[in-house]
């Protein structure tokens, strides 16, 4: 079960109390004050993991505390610390306050730490106020109250590449085909209900990642279909593809469809549609009338699109669709683009 979204509470350890007690030993008739300090209270760290992909693990239990820190003994003894308590979260993970709203913190890559709730610090034994006018103190301190937070914790996914398209548009076909993700393939529409992830290998030292994200139609960005959830998982993206089923199955005009999409990114958010985006044309196997292949190559060029054609299924172009992918991606790696680059158009299937 892919779950992208979590509210969890965390409460910190709390401090340890400070310990009252005096030294009374043999020969030592003026001990004084021997209470030890107590212990500090653990925190509780969020750190983001590469075995993480969901955010599943909250779902059941989403109240956490840290360990405490213990008292405060005799013989000027400080009370051990309390542990702190580590979550794993996905890389992507954006945590905010969820009373407040506020962004705490953004695990833009893996292997990141962040505090999310500090523990209470240990109080004070006696033997910390002893003085030249109070040799005796009979009082310590309590251990301070670790933090409580309620967190709202929103997965985007990290990937180099999003796929978007109408349903059954081909989006798992080809994922299937370039990785080794293995999404659920049919041919009724919302087949793919959850995000994938694929790796694609370019050579033995070079990779990028793609995103597969269900399908969308006209309205989702009002909760039509499946909605526009997720599509924040393709916001982090470098590149987008754009998949156009151009077969005659699908009973619709592919250029239509291509703004129909285009529509609908924008509704959600202007930096989408702001990205560097390859269209690709699918399921060109199944093509009889080459009318409609030709209707979206002259709308490419009048936007002065490049189309290549390929096939998923056959696998005729796919090489070079991953090589014109792989080199767009190197490219941006390497310089970041400050300016809205032009959008290429790939026939795929």
């Amino acid at each position: 079960m892919f779950v992208d979204e979590a509210v969890i509470k965390v409460k910190a350890g709390d401090g340890g109390n400070g310990c009252v007690a005096f030294r009374r030993e043999k020969f030592i008739p003026r001990g004084g004050p021997w209470g030890g300090d107590g212990g500090d209270g653990g925190n509780v760290v969020l750190h983001s993991s590469r075995s993480r992909n969901t955010l599943l693990h909250f779902k059941y239990e989403p109240e956490r505390k840290a360990e405490k820190g213990r008292p405060g003994e005799g013989g000027n003894r400080t009370g051990r610390s309390g542990k702190d308590l580590v979550l794993d979260v996905p890389a992507g993970t954006m945590i905010f306050d969820a009373d407040s709203g506020e962004r705490l913190f953004d695990f833009t890559a893996a292997e990141q730490s962040f505090i999310a709730a500090r523990g209470g610090r240990g109080g004070r034994g006696n033997a910390r106020f002893k003085s030249s006018t109070n040799q005796a103190p009979r009082f310590a301190e309590p251990g301070k109250d670790g933090e409580s937070r309620t967190l709202r914790l929103e997965l985007k996914l990290l990937a180099d590449v999003g796929l978007v398209g109408f349903p059954n548009a081909g989006k798992s076909t080809l994922i299937s085909r370039v990785s080794a993700a293995r999404p659920k393939i049919a041919d009724y529409p919302f087949t793919t209900l959850e995000p994938n992830l694929g790796i694609v290998e370019l050579g033995e030292f070079d990779s990028f990642s793609v995103a597969d994200i269900p399908g969308l139609i006209a309205g989702a960005h009002e909760g039509r279909g499946l909605g526009d959830r997720f599509l924040r998982h393709i916001e982090r993206t470098a590149i987008l593809v754009h998949l156009v089923d151009v077969s005659e199955a699908s009973g619709r005009d592919p250029v239509q469809d291509y703004r129909t999409i285009e529509t609908e990114l924008a509704g959600f958010s202007a930096r989408l549609v702001a990205k560097r985006t390859i269209v690709v044309a699918t399921k060109l196997d199944a093509l009889q009338d080459r009318a409609r292949l030709r209707s979206l190559e002259e709308f490419c060029k009048l936007e002065r699109l490049e189309l290549h054609a390929i096939s998923a299924v056959t696998g005729e172009g796919v090489k070079q669709l991953v090589r014109e992918i792989g080199s767009r991606v190197r490219a941006l790696r390497e310089k970041p683009a400050v300016e809205r680059p032009q959008t290429t158009a790939v026939a795929a299937q």
